[in-house]
């Protein structure tokens, strides 16, 4: 019995009583906290867990709206993870009872989790989970109104302007005056821009006593409805964020987060996301009015209390953040560019370039300059550190001289973490500023600096007494839009500065100050520090010239590269490496969600690769079993050089005439029965493909296409319809008019399975019937669509004869007869070059892509002279890319090395090896139910039982992340349960690998099994 209850003689027995009379249940009761509600949980003795609540007198309309609003959410949006009313036996769904005086009671039913405000578990992701929560949970509310949410309440903090009457109740008169400037600041700033953003009526206490989270900190429940108002919107991420930020790390990237979540479940405006921030402040001063003055008309509710120590705490927190940049990462975090103007200032400056006066100027009119390392020289003691400023500038000069550049620079985005001055130190909370915002030119003292265009004199500062970095002017410009900007020149000479004054104006070319010496700038060796400035944060002369490696994406808005001033010839800005969370969200916001990522629930951010193995950020070797594009290894010196050496000669289009594409053509050819001598050049398989489906078309005269079940041949359109994997699956349309489907010819699993030796002409057979079913519309197959090993449809090899039966049946019919080697071509089945020669059959015209260039993006169609012929109908062929001389020297690279270092019958030596050990395996491990394939293209099906042939495809999600994250191998599925192992690694792959790959197979089917 908890002290709450033993304060109340036989409240227990009351609330026992009143279960098992009106509802009929009987367990443990155990009181929770409550402002004004008697709250309880209840455990019944089946297991069954509840939420009982007594409610106060006096909150009719409360409590009206209350089980209102839950009766509209379970119809609106029943997913929502929210408590729903039960009713008693007599179907009511409250009651009236007397506990402490008169009550009503409601039981709801129980949401599992945490307390977010007692979870080890929370993180980032709860602040994400709860933003996409409360954004789903306010659309489902849009069209929801009642007469208990249009009161005036208190804790709406729309009406914070009620509170300034409240300050008085403030004893600390330094708290006074923060929450009055923030309440003065509502009035003045933030109500004006709310009138105009949407109202309706949201939860508007997701504090993190009625917030649920699972073990993994995501949100698993919102509890109790009786702060609901109809309010603005916004706020309802506000309060969230309140809460939500305390005791993070980084509380404005808590609640960024937990907006831009709510932004994708539930889209806000521009405005609202800008007014977040001052919203969140004001939550917390109207929640200290609220405790001082309640805390004085009742002292002893203790509850009044909890979280008021935080809130103190969190608000000093959040005064010390930039308000510009804090906004600015929430406009980010929605999707909206952080600073409004910036993209178009940037749009201004590119229009505007060929009118810049140089900053500068060199003896020669287009500078050679010299990206100088800073970073290295910095940490180098021999060649920086060590050395005084007059040494650390001829140091700088000998390397520009050595480099023949006219002067060396320093770059834009560049790290400059080694550096541990103040001035670096934090632009919030955990964090510190060490990424280059700007492009420094290293020059003699004294230099004249040059106004690139037409400004005037903004500000001037001199941090002489702070960090002796030397006075920085900031002259402000004007675009023809109207937006303002500002230009920054940093580490001058003072004296030439001292002439300056705020207003002045500053003609295009007009020299307006100098360079400083290296004793009033730090002991640097003399530069200036140039910046581009959209919005200087009201920080003035005392702009930062480094930002935040983790919100860089903002600090880009804030001061874009300033390249675009200079035209350099040579780069003078980098990229800057982020982390995969971030490269995450921003593959989502600009490339788009239906671009798949590998392992998406555990990314990989790869940064290099050789041979067999993938190389991520941390340097760890991932055995790549799943890349045949890399088909000759992932960056073989052979092709890379190749690539090198002709890009550095030309790159042009195929209209011109070059030895290099004559040849390839030879060479490809050659590889080929007659009468395949023909090739078109393209640039990927899914362009490969559809060029041979005119080329058929064009040939027979004849539209329709059959193609075997559940393959997949492109992501074109044309491509699309004759991919049943794509079109008869999630987001397909099913199939078009012009298409058949042939059965697939699965031995495994299929009609007819191994041991038929005659399955190969029965699973023709129903090509065959595709054929008739078109000639009884008065229609003929213009092409036959077919893989030599079917991929999507699980790593099959074809039965005996199959393309045998399969072409006669289809060119009886004047139709045409292709090979799609996208996948399985040069030399990967090991006994042959194509994998169609293992039928022994010669298509009409084969397709090219994937492994022909080595990860290079290029593909090609193989037919015969007649073919190609009735293609040249008077419309011209013409692929921009397809055969440039780059291409075709990558491609003959390819052929070499293939050649030169056999890896056709080392493909068929090594996946002869795999399948042994696999098939060795499955007489230890019965949920292996086959091993197949050709060379290095293999499947391993994985099944719960090998009678009924049960497909494991969870079984082997498990196996495919087991091994990757135990044994760093690289695997995924395939087939069309899901349950197939593809294998198909880079050709390389050896005996060792292979060894490998069997070994953590064995342990992981162990541990799977038991």
């Amino acid at each position: 019995m908890t002290e709450a209850i033993r304060k109340h003689d036989g409240e227990i027995e009351a609330i026992d009583a009143l279960l098992r009379d009106s509802y009929g249940i009987a367990g443990r009761i155990t009181a929770l906290p409550g402002e004004h509600d008697l709250n309880y949980r209840i455990e019944a003795a089946d297991g069954a867990r509840y939420l009982l609540k007594l409610h106060a007198p006096g909150e009719a309309d409360d409590l009206g709206m209350q089980m209102a609003v839950l009766d509209h959410l379970s119809e609106a949006a029943p997913h929502l993870s929210v408590s729903r009313a039960l009713p008693d036996r007599a179907g009511a769904a409250s009651i009236t009872t007397e506990l402490r005086g008169p009550r009503t009671a409601r039981l709801l039913t129980w949401l599992p989790g945490d307390v977010w405000s007692r979870s080890a578990a929370r993180n980032m992701e709860s602040a994400v989970t709860l933003g996409r929560l409360l954004g789903e949970l306010d659309r489902s509310l849009e069209g929801f109104s009642h007469a208990g949410a249009k009161r005036i309440y208190g804790w709406d903090i729309g009406r914070a302007d009620m509170h300034l009457e409240n300050l008085v109740f403030i004893d600390d008169a330094g708290k006074r005056a923060g929450v009055r400037g923030i309440l003065e600041r509502f009035v003045n700033n933030v109500l004006p821009r709310l009138e105009a953003c949407p109202r309706q009526v949201i939860h508007n206490d997701a504090n993190d006593y009625n917030v649920l989270l699972d073990a993994e900190g995501r949100v698993s429940g919102l509890l109790d409805f009786g702060d609901m108002v109809e309010t603005w919107r916004v706020i309802e991420i506000a309060v969230a964020g309140a809460y939500a930020l305390i005791g993070t790390p980084d509380p404005v990237e808590t609640v960024a987060r937990l907006a831009g979540a709510y932004h994708a479940a539930n889209a806000i405006s521009e405005t609202e996301a800008e007014l977040i921030f001052d919203l969140v402040c004001t939550r917390y001063a109207v929640s200290m009015c609220m405790a001082a003055k309640q805390i004085r008309d009742n002292p002893e509710n203790t509850y009044l209390l909890v979280s008021q120590e935080d809130v103190w705490r969190e608000l000093q927190r959040l005064q010390r953040e930039n308000r510009k940049v804090a906004i600015a990462r929430i406009r980010d975090a929605c999707g909206f560019s952080p600073i409004p103007h910036a993209a178009r200032v940037e749009r201004w400056l590119e229009r505007n370039a060929h009118d810049f006066a140089a900053i500068i100027r060199p003896a020669v009119t287009k500078p050679k300059v010299m990206a100088l390392d800073l970073t290295a020289m910095s940490s180098d003691a021999e060649a920086w550190a060590t050395l005084d400023a007059d040494g650390a500038e001829r140091l700088i000069d000998e390397r520009a001289a050595q480099a023949g550049a006219d002067f060396a620079i320093g770059l834009y985005g560049e790290d400059r973490s080694v550096y541990k001055g103040d001035a670096f130190e934090t632009a919030s909370v955990g964090t510190r500023r060490t990424v280059h915002l700007g492009i420094d030119i290293f020059a003699p003292a004294h230099e004249l600096v040059h106004a690139p265009f037409a400004g005037t004199v903004a500000f001037i500062h001199d941090d002489a007494v702070d960090f002796g970095f030397g006075p920085t002017v900031l002259l402000e410009h004007r675009t023809d839009e109207g937006d303002v900007f500002w230009t920054l020149y940093g580490h001058l000479s003072r004296q030439s500065v001292q002439k300056l004054f705020v207003g002045q104006a500053i003609s295009v070319g007009e020299a307006f100050c100098n360079f400083g010496a290296s004793s009033e700038n730090g002991n640097w060796s003399p530069h200036l520090h140039f910046q581009i400035v959209t919005d200087h944060l009201g920080l003035g002369g005392e702009m930062h010239g480094v930002g935040v490696r983790n919100q860089w994406q903002v600090w880009q808005s804030i001061s874009p590269d300033p390249s675009v001033v200079f035209g350099f010839s040579t780069p003078a800005s980098v990229i800057v490496i982020r982390d995969k969370d971030f490269l995450v969200r921003e593959r989502h916001r600009r490339i788009g969600r239906s671009l798949s990522i590998a392992y998406s629930a555990e990314p990989l951010k790869i940064v290099g690769g050789e041979g067999a193995y993938l190389i991520d950020e941390a340097g760890t070797r991932w055995l790549d079993m799943v890349n045949n594009v890399c088909h000759v290894g992932h960056c073989h010196p052979r092709v890379v050089k190749a690539a090198q050496a002709q890009m550095g000669k030309l790159n042009t289009n195929s209209r011109y005439l070059h030895d290099g594409l004559v040849e390839y053509s030879r060479r490809l050819t050659a590889l080929f029965p007659d009468p395949l001598n023909v090739c078109f050049f393209v640039n990927s398989g899914s362009e490969a493909n559809d060029l041979a489906m005119r080329l058929a078309r064009a040939y027979t005269g004849n539209r329709d296409i059959i193609t075997v079940d559940h393959a997949y041949h492109g992501h074109l359109s044309s491509m699309i319809d004759v991919s049943p994997y794509k079109f008869a699956g999630k987001g397909g349309e099913g199939r078009p008019a012009h298409v058949r489907v042939a059965e697939m010819p699965d031995l495994y699993r299929g009609r007819f399975r191994s041991g038929d030796a005659d399955a190969g002409r029965k699973y023709a057979e129903d090509v065959r019937f595709q054929v008739e079913a078109l000639s009884a519309e008065g229609r003929k197959p213009a092409l036959f669509f077919s893989e030599g090993i079917l991929g999507t449809g699980g790593q099959l090899p074809l039965p005996d004869s199959y393309l045998k039966h399969a072409y006669a049946h289809v060119r009886a019919a004047g139709g045409l007869c292709l090979a799609d080697e996208v996948q399985v071509g040069f030399g990967r089945v090991g006994s042959h070059m194509w994998a169609h020669e293992t039928q022994g059959v010669v298509p009409d015209i084969v397709t090219l892509g994937k492994p022909i260039g080595n990860g290079h993006p290029m593909a090609a169609v193989i037919t015969t002279e007649e073919i190609a012929a009735s293609f040249a109908n008077g419309m011209e062929y013409f692929n921009t890319f397809g055969g440039n001389p780059v291409s075709a020297e990558i491609g003959l690279a390819v052929l070499d090395v293939i050649r030169d270092e056999r890896l056709m019958h080392h493909c068929r030596v090594i996946g002869d090896r795999l399948m042994d050990g696999a098939r060795a395996l499955a007489e230890r491990h019965s949920i292996i139910g086959d091993v197949r394939g050709y060379g290095l293209f293999n499947g391993i099906e994985l099944v719960r039982d090998r009678e009924t042939l049960e497909p494991a495809a969870e079984e082997l999600d498990f196996v495919i992340a087991r091994m990757k994250r135990k044994h760093h191998i690289l695997l995924s599925s395939e087939g069309p349960h899901h349950n197939v192992l593809k294998v198909k690694p880079p050709a390389p792959f050896s005996a060792e690998d292979c060894d490998r790959f069997l070994a953590a197979l064995d342990e992981t089917l162990t541990e799977l099994t038991g």
